[in-house]
């Protein structure tokens, strides 16, 4: 029985249909993709073959028209289409499943959020670690005291070939989001970024890939003032580790948590107040769904897992009139954070949250 018709939207050669947004709605009970849009041929009529779709449109708002839809999946991973794509659907009350980041600037995450609140629609993000149950264990052992008080967050980019801003982007917003689930909200941001050591400046600033818009920075480094007074910590530097490092650390009174991304992510836990095995006995123990030293129920970590996890939530979310896990307030957040990096540097001196400032700070950069 078909409960939720499915409209897909891709733009191959432009982000094409991000990771899995497409494919995921074959494995959800009760969703049946029933429409497809690529304004690329060859790319439409291959999803239409892939998702097995009825229709196939080369505009996204003719399918909107022309289909009776429930659920809009937002795929391209180009973030120059999102705003429009989303104010589209939102105006049709079609609720959204999107590829993250969430859009380029904080004016069109304002105008994004203001359309879906003004049409009752429900947006899931597709920040697949959100939807770990190893999350919500995490979170757990913290507030049974198991590492004592949170001190402070620590994260870093992959710190490949796109190290610094685009990392920042990309890479860094999955990290964002998990900082934002331990710590709370963002009040404060404080930030310096630097092309080849020096202090960023207007002539380093260029158009950015996948749709970014204005971007640069092979290096950056950014402290935020968090909720209850922890602090987090985060930094990229291009060619500098190749995802080795690429986690989120949570460092408290009694020891730490070491948390990768992933729907089922490799997460360890060290019962040490020196933070260092170096120093005593202590040993690093894996953190599962099922909790401390304990194996793991399924080792599958991969992103279509996390999706299946994202879109039953969404239609729990739609039935249940709430919002989703992982939600459109929260893809604003990251888009804060990252925003609040350029704007730090810009200004030279803290900058509080939210932003006053709501367009990309890099257009503004003046020297």
């Amino acid at each position: 029985m078909v409960n939720y018709r499915i409209g897909v939207i891709g733009h191959t050669g432009r982000g094409n249909y991000g990771h899995g947004i497409d494919t995921v709605w074959s494995h959800i009970p009760g969703c049946q993709v029933v429409a497809v849009s690529d304004p690329d041929e060859a790319g439409r009529a291959a999803a239409k073959e892939r998702l097995k779709a009825p229709e196939a449109y080369a505009d996204y708002r003719k399918m909107l028209n022309n289909e009776q839809l429930d659920i809009v999946a937002v795929c391209p991973r180009w973030l120059d289409q999102h705003r429009d794509i989303v104010l589209a659907v939102a105006e049709k009350q079609l609720h959204i499943y999107m590829e993250k980041p969430f859009c380029r600037t904080l004016e069109e995450a304002d105008q994004m959020v203001a359309a879906c609140e003004l049409n009752k629609v429900k947006l899931a993000i597709a920040h697949q670690t959100r939807y770990s149950p190893t999350l919500r264990v995490v979170r757990e052992l913290i507030e049974d005291g198991r590492i004592g008080d949170v001190l402070e967050l620590r994260g870093r980019g992959k710190e490949d070939g796109r190290g610094g801003g685009e990392d920042l982007w990309v890479l860094g917003s999955h990290i964002f989001n998990m900082m934002h689930f331990f710590g709370g909200e963002p009040t404060w941001c404080f930030a310096r970024a630097y092309q080849d050591g020096v202090a960023l400046r207007q002539k380093d600033v260029y158009e950015g890939n996948e749709g970014i818009g204005p971007l640069a920075s092979n290096s950056l480094n950014a402290t935020y003032g968090m909720q209850d007074g922890i602090h987090g910590y985060f930094a990229s530097t291009r060619s500098a580790g190749n995802g080795a490092r690429f986690a989120l650390q949570i460092y408290g009174s009694k020891g730490i948590f070491d948390i990768k991304t992933g729907y089922r992510p490799l997460a360890y836990l060290l019962e040490d107040p020196n933070w260092c095995p170096g120093r005593s006995d202590k040993t690093w123990q894996r953190v599962t769904s099922r909790g401390v030293g304990k194996p793991e129920v399924s080792e599958d970590t991969s992103l279509h897992a996390g999706n299946v996890a994202a879109c039953i939530d969404l239609l729990a979310a739609i039935k249940e009139d709430r919002q989703p896990e992982c939600n459109m307030y929260e893809a604003r957040t990251t888009v804060e954070m990252i925003a609040a990096v350029f704007e730090s540097h810009r200004q030279s001196v803290p900058v509080e949250m939210p932003l006053k400032q709501r367009k990309n700070p890099l257009a503004l950069l003046k020297s």
